[in-house]
């Protein structure tokens, strides 16, 4: 399937867990980058949630996010 996205999370988050095994399972391409090692990803989610750290956050090649999406959102956004 096309469309690399970037997926924020933290190793504690079920909802984050849920996502990758989905794209996994449907071959979405994806690079995961745990916020609480990187203090630059966290401030970003922060920008992208109004000040929240909530993961699943994840960036779209087109520079749009989106928090805890299902499976079928961010296939529809790739448009896969």
């Amino acid at each position: 399937m096309s469309g690399t996205v970037t997926m924020y999370s933290t190793t504690w988050c079920g909802y984050c867990r849920r996502l990758k095994s989905q794209m996994d399972r449907e071959g979405i391409a994806y690079t995961e980058i745990n916020i609480e090692e990187d203090a630059e990803s966290a401030k970003f989610v922060e920008k992208a949630n109004g000040g929240n750290q909530t993961v699943p956050t994840v960036l779209f090649a087109d520079g749009s996010t989106l928090t805890n999406p299902s499976l079928a959102q961010v296939k529809q956004k790739i448009g896969a």
